[in-house]
């Protein structure tokens, strides 16, 4: 059994199927800072777009693809990374600020996060601190039991 592991370089960038380049695109621009780096043609129409963030954020791809976008609605693919609960908090009343809805900042299993946000095509963006208020324990497996129910109970939501 090849016991070696293969060298890795963090998240390159996510991406994502939406039904609407510059719907999508704008509101990523609007709520969360990024800037349209490039963009993908084929056949001469624009059905790509890569999207870069000026202060730490993870690039972020669009894929026009409607049916994929209504099909993957709902769904929470990734959490991205905010440096401290202070700055949560902060993003968390800009989005109030703007009109967009979500859960609200919440303890979670390690750090904080901030759930509930929806993009126009219905994903769920959800930001998670890479400050924590308490460490998982060295050398094993840290065991959360009924995270997402225990979490709408206690105020907690430590879902990764």
């Amino acid at each position: 059994m090849d016991r070696l592991v293969p060298q890795l370089d963090g998240v390159h960038h996510l991406k994502l199927p939406v039904r609407d380049l510059d719907r999508s695109s704008e509101w990523f621009q609007s709520r969360l800072g990024y800037a349209t780096a490039m963009e993908f043609r084929e056949d001469g129409k624009v059905m790509g777009l890569a999207l870069n963030h000026p202060d730490g954020g993870p690039r972020l791809a669009l894929r026009l693809d409607p049916a994929k976008a209504a099909a993957s609605a709902g769904f929470d693919f990734f959490s991205i990374g905010v440096p401290t609960k202070a700055a949560l908090d902060a993003l968390s009343a800009r989005l109030t600020r703007l009109g967009d809805t979500h859960s609200g900042v919440r303890i979670a299993s390690l750090g904080w996060i901030l759930p509930g946000l929806s993009d126009p095509d219905g994903h769920e963006i959800r930001f998670y601190t890479t400050e924590s208020h308490q460490n998982a324990p060295e050398g094993q497996v840290y065991i959360v039991d009924n995270a997402r129910s225990a979490g709408k109970h206690a105020g907690m939501e430590g879902s990764p």
